[in-house]
């Protein structure tokens, strides 16, 4: 068996339950995980991304073998997202995890810790109750602590509402140069750092036929600021860099406020069916430093997709910590699923097209 195949799962395989955010999926694994050293969930992180690398990097170690396992043809595919449940970094939260993708692992993902929460509750792990009522479930990411609260009526869960780690504006009209010309960029940090442009700026539509050129100079916006020190976060590399590109466009508005589609481009060219959790806790901080959210509005965000999320800045708190936003959307489970890998199966963990 080669080396490859001795860092992914024998013959009893591995569990995990697959859920949809607002379309975009997310694989969860609970049980049968290769160690991961550190005493935080941000070191844990800090140590996969160490021996996984990220985007083409070369890339090592169990923990990095499950993901390519898991997110690789023919048990995934290019836009599988997932997350390795692992323990908090203190009795203050309920779990902590490793949010991962096709191309290595993220500081923060909105639509993930929306069905970590409905699955924590749905399976037992955070005791619902009886009754409606809403259930705060405490998850550790290698971002900060976020709370989400599951939404409970007649013994289901109706949605998740998740608090986001402090968004702030980094900088506003950053000229970058695309095959479509040159565009302003504004950037944000939400648990990671986001770039947005609008779409119309670039003679593009946020639609399902326009997603070939979005994820091209998504690719390119993305590459171009690398290094930009408006990417870098205080709290060191783990933090720094774009992580995601929204190309977003108006809408009309609705009676409670702003309505906007987005596309979210992440990792090298990946595409969030959902319109992106954490993305929109980025966005919501540039409408409010735009002044076109107020106090008590919410923006409607939808994805290309078709899917929505609701967003709203939290009141109160001090500003130079950043905005605390809240971002609502529902979760729901499509399957659990063994996972096994055939000793003589010489495609091993698998490929991506």
């Amino acid at each position: 068996m080669s080396a490859e195949h001795r860092d992914v799962p024998g013959p009893d395989g591995i569990r995990v339950t697959d859920y949809h955010t607002a379309g975009e999926p997310f694989r969860i694994v609970a049980d049968g995980l290769p160690p991961a050293p550190g005493d935080t969930v941000a070191e844990r992180c800090a140590t996969a991304i160490g021996s996984g690398g990220s985007g083409t990097a070369p890339r090592s170690g169990p923990l990095d073998a499950l993901r390519r396992f898991l997110v690789q043809e023919p048990r995934g595919h290019a836009g599988m997202y997932g997350g390795f449940v692992v323990p908090p970094d203190d009795d203050g939260a309920h779990l902590g995890v490793l949010f991962w993708h096709k191309d290595g692992f993220s500081t923060a993902c909105g639509h993930g810790t929306i069905a970590l929460a409905a699955w924590a509750v749905d399976s037992g792990l955070v005791p619902a109750g009886d009754g409606d009522r809403d259930v705060p479930v405490r998850v550790d990411v290698p971002s900060g602590r976020v709370t989400a609260t599951v939404h409970r009526s007649g013994g289901r869960t109706t949605g998740v509402t998740f608090r986001n780690v402090p968004a702030r504006v980094t900088a506003r009209k950053v000229p970058v140069a695309t095959g479509l010309g040159i565009v302003e960029v504004d950037l944000a940090h939400a648990g990671a750092c986001y770039a947005s442009v609008s779409a119309r700026e670039l003679g593009l539509a946020v639609d399902k036929a326009s997603l070939p050129e979005l994820t091209r100079v998504g690719r390119e916006i993305r590459t171009a600021l690398a290094g930009h020190p408006a990417t870098w976060h205080p709290d060191g590399p783990l933090l720094s860099g774009v992580y995601g590109v929204i190309l977003h466009e108006d809408l009309p508005d609705t009676p409670e406020g702003p309505r906007q589609r987005n596309v979210t481009v992440f990792a090298d060219g990946q595409i969030d069916r959902s319109p992106c959790g954490s993305g929109t806790s980025a966005r919501l901080a540039l409408l409010v430093d735009e002044g076109r959210l107020e106090e008590g509005r919410v923006l409607t965000h939808e994805s290309v997709a078709g899917t929505v999320f609701t967003g709203r800045a939290v009141p109160g708190g001090d500003p130079a910590d950043g905005l605390v936003t809240e971002v609502t959307g529902t979760a729901h489970r499509t399957g659990t699923a063994y996972f096994t890998l055939d000793p003589d199966d010489t495609l091993g963990a698998g490929f991506l097209l």
